[in-house]
């Protein structure tokens, strides 16, 4: 069974990620989208609500897992038996970013391959990080964020 991660805050769920999953599911048995909790670093949306989000995007497809983990990524693919790491990659700093990462994890489990999905054009200049700034001063985020999530806000 070929079992992947798709790590990330999700902090909010974009149509970007969306995309990246939704082209990942060919590819794989298992999809686990795994929001990683960061202690040290608090959320815009609280874990829970981040869950409650990708559930109801994705609660149809019984090809994917929703869970929320701690620690190193790396381990977390161990412990659930993925083998593949999924990133988006939206550009060229993404890019380098992710392939630093990318080598790391591969000295750490060279057993866990990273798989990168380019973005698609239309989604390169969504970001968590702008949607939150978008939402922080109550601006209109429907551009950026599926319906569904939309609809749990």
């Amino acid at each position: 069974m070929k079992v992947a991660l798709f790590p990330g805050s999700f902090d909010p769920v974009t149509k970007a990620h969306v995309d990246i999953v939704e082209r990942s599911l060919p590819l794989f048995d298992k999809v686990y989208i795994g929001i990683g909790v960061n202690s040290s670093k608090p959320g815009f949306l609280n874990v829970a609500k981040r869950e409650e989000l990708l559930r109801a995007i994705f609660d149809t497809e019984p090809k994917i897992h929703i869970v929320a983990y701690e620690g190193l990524t790396i381990e977390f693919c161990r412990s659930i038996n993925a083998a593949y790491m999924i990133r988006g990659i939206r550009t060229v700093s993404d890019f380098e970013y992710e392939k630093a990462i990318a080598q790391m994890n591969h000295a750490l489990a060279p057993e866990i391959e990273s798989i990168f999905i380019v973005s698609k054009p239309g989604y390169s200049s969504i970001s968590s990080t702008i949607v939150r700034e978008i939402m922080k001063y109550n601006g209109d985020v429907s551009k950026f964020i599926p319906k569904a999530a939309l609809d749990c806000l």
